[in-house]
């Protein structure tokens, strides 16, 4: 009886509810006075830029139901609590901080993501250094960043007491993006990879650095100032963030398509129904719909929505975000991969 009644509600309840407003913000690094690593005729901040604003066009055309932030959309210089700041204040679920790579030596190659962490931190702190050397360009840094050295390795200290509560999340993402590039783009493998970065420190939601390759290395900056290269990268970090928020892309007659009104939608227009964000934690997706007692729901209540052919089980839900996060940490002992999701009712 359990069982009919669960499967009943998600029926009832599919045509109102609606994963809606999923916010990923594009960082494209550095610009403006500060050009980054420079090639023989390239300029980092310029490449950033480029995969940034064809990354976001292809989301918005085939993903309507995103919403994309750029922390920059021109060449000016952002300072980097800034980025953070714009990914907070627009609720982001997804921040993508895209960069290009230099090295001292021309052979150096590849494609690297980074996660926010201390593992290996030596390893990886000169990357992490010349990143966060850029604050130095502010106007009064120190102060803005609370005495942070990016140059010091003692500063560095305080990013191994940190808590990274979207840690699971950005490394999922960050494999799917690794492998794509590898498999897809035959690039060579660096790696996924942890390192200090302020602006991912300071960014409230699942997070990446992505490296797109070496700028010193003459082959791949030639590579990489090809517009053909660019719409294959864009694509492959699109794929990438597709699979990790089970999307497909919208057809474009299903664009066109009028909505679908319920009679009770027919009493009263869009204007004047009130319409609510909630914020939940999706613990599982599916291709088919899930029985209640299914294993992959270890015996808790679930709402369902259904996103293309993926069908999304949720619980948790509530208008306030703090709210659901502190449920999403408990929920991560039985559901590693869980992540928060907005839904308008």
């Amino acid at each position: 009886m359990k069982k009919i009644f669960f499967i009943l509600c998600c029926a009832l309840c599919l045509p109102l509810w609606a994963a809606t407003n999923y916010t990923v913000v594009l960082d494209p690094g550095h610009g403006g006075k500060d050009p980054g690593a420079v090639g023989k005729k390239a300029q980092e901040k310029d490449l950033n830029l480029s995969l940034a604003l064809e990354v976001g066009r292809l989301i918005k055309e085939q993903y309507p139901d995103v919403k994309v932030v750029y922390t920059r959309s021109t060449d000016v210089f952002i300072p980097l609590q800034t980025r953070a700041d714009i990914a907070n204040k627009n609720n982001a679920d997804l921040f993508i901080s895209i960069h290009t790579n230099s090295a001292e030596s021309k052979a150096a190659c590849g494609v690297e993501t980074f996660i926010l962490g201390t593992d290996k931190m030596e390893k990886n702190l000169d990357v992490a250094m010349r990143e966060n050397a850029v604050m130095k360009l502010e106007a009064d840094y120190k102060t803005t960043y609370q005495g942070f050295d990016p140059n010091s390795i003692d500063s560095y200290i305080m990013f191994e007491l940190m808590q990274n509560s979207y840690m699971d999340q950005s490394l999922r993402f960050a494999e799917l993006v690794q492998k794509g590039f590898v498999g897809q783009l035959n690039r060579d493998d660096r790696g996924v990879r942890q390192a200090a970065f302020w602006v991912l420190l300071k960014t409230a939601c699942p997070s990446i650095l992505f490296e797109m390759g070496f700028i010193s290395n003459p082959e791949e900056e030639r590579f990489l100032s090809q517009p053909s290269s660019m719409q294959k990268m864009a694509k492959t970090l699109v794929n990438a963030f597709a699979a990790y928020t089970h999307r497909e892309a919208v057809k474009a007659q299903q664009v066109q398509q009028a909505p679908v009104i319920t009679p009770k939608e027919t009493k009263e227009s869009p204007k004047q129904a009130q319409v609510k964000t909630y914020y939940a934690v999706q613990l599982c997706a599916s291709k088919t719909p899930l029985a209640a007692n299914d294993e992959r729901l270890k015996g808790r209540t679930c709402e369902m929505i259904q996103a293309g052919e993926w069908y999304k089980y949720y619980t948790e839900a509530n208008t306030d975000r703090r709210k659901t996060e502190a449920a999403q940490k408990k929920l991560k002992k039985d559901f590693p991969d869980c992540w928060i999701i907005k839904i308008e009712k």
